[in-house]
């Protein structure tokens, strides 16, 4: 019979497998300081031996990492996820931003979908909270915050799906965003009309999504999305021709 003896479980199993837990649903994120030794221990009420060998345990799995005189860290998975030959490749040429913006525009009119339908109201209160943070950014011109909480509220979107695999693949594209791998996002918050227009475009997300209508919040990314897509197109062109007024110029200065 398929049956054998019950064992009382390790106490560091348990701290791991919360640990695991906290680290697969995206609560605790790449790069975040862990609480001391002592205050770890008594929040997870285990003894600090015990906590010791979890930390270790998570050490040789690759999730925590130790910076001396710092402390415990998570570690820098999403590193992983593209080699530094590919993100070479997507930075080296403009069809992979189109491509990347069409990835994201799928995969986030479907994490928008399930937000409404699946998320909590302490999903949507992050998203809220967020988008809060957004418009007073927008108030004070303060367009490097407003970028930075862009990110923030899409990725508050993408939690909310509660979805992980959906979740770590998608902040590991938005961490190549951050790095400014695909464009450099500031330089559409630097223009008014066009941060005029995002915010707007956030605000029609957010409201679809604490309406909890699904199809109205994929519509409504699916169209921020698209905006974004043919500001990029725009500003490629705007290049292109800079470039070769540039040229023009060095030419005619050049005969004089």
């Amino acid at each position: 019979m398929p049956f054998h003896k019950v064992q009382t479980e390790k106490l560091s199993l348990a701290v791991v497998r919360q640990i695991e837990l906290l680290i697969l649903r995206g609560i605790l994120r790449p790069g975040e300081r862990l609480p001391s030794e002592r205050e770890l221990a008594e929040r997870m009420g285990v003894s600090r031996p015990s906590l010791r060998d979890a930390i270790s345990d998570l050490q040789e799995q690759g999730l925590l990492t130790a910076k001396a005189g710092s402390g415990i860290y998570v570690a820098e998975v999403l590193g992983s996820a593209f080699s530094p030959a590919l993100i070479r490749l997507f930075g080296s040429h403009e069809e992979a931003v189109f491509d990347y913006l069409s990835f994201r525009r799928d995969m986030e009119g479907l994490a928008a979908e399930r937000a409404a339908r699946l998320g909590s109201d302490s999903d949507l209160k992050v998203v809220q909270a967020i988008f809060d943070k957004m418009q007073a950014a927008h108030n004070r011109n303060a367009a490097n915050d407003e970028a930075q909480l862009d990110a923030e509220f899409h990725m508050a979107i993408i939690e909310a799906s509660h979805n992980v695999v959906m979740l770590h693949m998608m902040r590991s594209m938005y961490d190549l965003l951050v790095q400014g791998v695909f464009y450099n996002r500031q330089t559409m918050f630097r223009q008014r009309a066009t941060r005029e227009a995002i915010l707007d475009q956030h605000r029609a997300i957010n409201a679809t999504l604490q309406e909890r209508d699904p199809l109205a919040a994929r519509n409504a990314i699916e169209r921020h999305l698209d905006f974004v897509e043919r500001c990029m197109a725009d500003q490629q062109r705007a290049d292109r021709n800079e470039a070769i007024a540039q040229q023009r110029l060095q030419h005619e200065t050049g005969r004089g």
